[in-house]
């Protein structure tokens, strides 16, 4: 008796509502819902209770990833399906220590970092669009393209900080520095950017040459732990998909360092993933894509914001807008496939897929989102009154 299977096929009832068909290694197939099916998991090796019960993302992540499992039909579709029952996965925490380990040193948070920023610059070109924005875009109409949508998103957040000429800005994780460029040349502030990656600072170094924006821009490796005792200030903070890689323990420690560079009745714009609840985070992406990676809840850094006197002004979802820029960005990635073989083998290529669909579908499905957080540094009387200055 193949005690495995019996376990597999009694936890493939949570999907008793859908129509799909699954096809076993020993070719038998069982097929899930009433009507026709909409596509069919090819399972070509064993998967064992143990491993479903360690991690159910984990492992059948590794089974896609190694081509034991393939999918006839709509991938998309699929993982739309599957993922919509995404809280009732298992993960056992306990098993998996080094996966869900509670280090965050500098020199950890900084190889973490350099484990997904650094996979190079070339890479990320390819699929990415011409900004190099590596964040949510905003679609201000269906038919907007990727760039469009990332020069969208940076004016939105400009927009957001009531930026006027001479202000300073600090970017908290400025990535390639397409934000901080276009401020300057809108808004003529004094910017500066730090980050953790090697790749990202050379590359956002030469942007600010190029652009002979010396006068304007700065950037440094500089973690945000350094900020308090740097002595530096500034009218404004953003920051943008950086606080997923601070870890749960340095929520606090984090808001309380952009308090110190904020002047009072600053303005901190804060961009990230966030969660319905405070969760553990994923054991798949933790291993192979965002090492250290935790998305924090929206209630948990509202929680935390009032410690410090940070006012709430204003919070907006932008989680479908997050599902379309990753199908851009995964249609880019498919059409660049051939160029990227040449710098990855197939096991990459097929986790990279993955990571980028699976991504899309659990914003679909609400299993994560995306907000923007307004915050004022104390009370800020001088905002206008209504939101028309964001959208005008």
């Amino acid at each position: 008796m193949d005690l495995d299977k019996i376990f597999l096929k009694s936890f493939l009832k949570i999907f008793e509502n859908e129509s799909f068909t699954v096809e076993f290694w020993d070719k038998e197939e069982i097929k899930l819902g009433g009507e026709e099916s909409l596509f069919k998991i090819i399972l070509k090796k064993p998967i064992s209770k143990k491993d479903i019960l360690t991690s159910t993302s984990l492992v059948f992540g590794e089974e896609y990833m190694n081509g034991d499992l393939e999918v006839e039909g709509d991938f998309l579709l699929m993982l739309n399906t599957v993922l919509k029952y995404k809280e009732k996965f298992l993960t056992n925490f306990k098993a998996l220590p080094n996966l869900f380990s509670h280090k965050t040193s500098k020199n950890k948070q900084k190889e973490e970092v350099s484990y997904h920023y650094d996979l190079g610059n070339d890479f990320y070109s390819l699929w990415l669009d011409k900004t190099m924005s590596y964040s949510c875009g905003y679609f201000k109409e269906d038919k907007n393209s990727l760039y469009e949508a990332q020069m969208n998103k940076i004016n939105h957040l400009l927009k957001k900080l009531n930026l006027k000429e001479g202000l300073s800005l600090l970017d908290i994780g400025c990535g390639w520095g397409a934000l901080l460029i276009e401020a300057a040349k809108k808004y003529k502030i004094k910017g500066l950017g730090i980050t953790l990656s090697e790749e990202q600072y050379k590359k956002f170094k030469s942007r600010i040459e190029s652009e002979n924006l010396q006068e304007y821009l700065d950037v440094k490796l500089m973690d945000y732990r350094e900020l308090e005792k740097s002595g530096l200030m500034f009218d404004r903070v953003v920051s943008v998909g950086m606080l997923e890689h601070v870890g749960r323990e340095n929520y606090d420690l984090f808001m309380k360092n952009v308090s110190t560079v904020l002047n009072k009745s600053g303005i901190f714009v804060l961009h990230y993933i966030s969660g319905l609840w405070e969760s553990g985070g994923d054991a798949w992406m933790r291993k192979y894509i965002f090492p250290g990676g935790v998305i924090p809840s929206l209630r948990e850094i509202i929680y935390i914001s009032s410690n410090y006197r940070f006012y709430v002004e204003d919070v907006e979802s932008l989680r479908l807008h997050y599902m379309k820029t990753l199908l851009k960005w995964a249609e880019n990635f498919e059409k660049n496939i051939d160029l990227i073989r040449e710098k990855f083998d197939e096991r990459f290529i097929r986790m990279w897929k993955m990571y980028l669909y699976s991504c899309a579908s659990c914003f679909y499905n609400g299993v994560i989102d995306l907000h923007q957080i307004v915050f004022t540094n104390g009370v800020n009387n001088e905002l206008p009154l209504t939101r028309n200055y964001i959208y005008e």
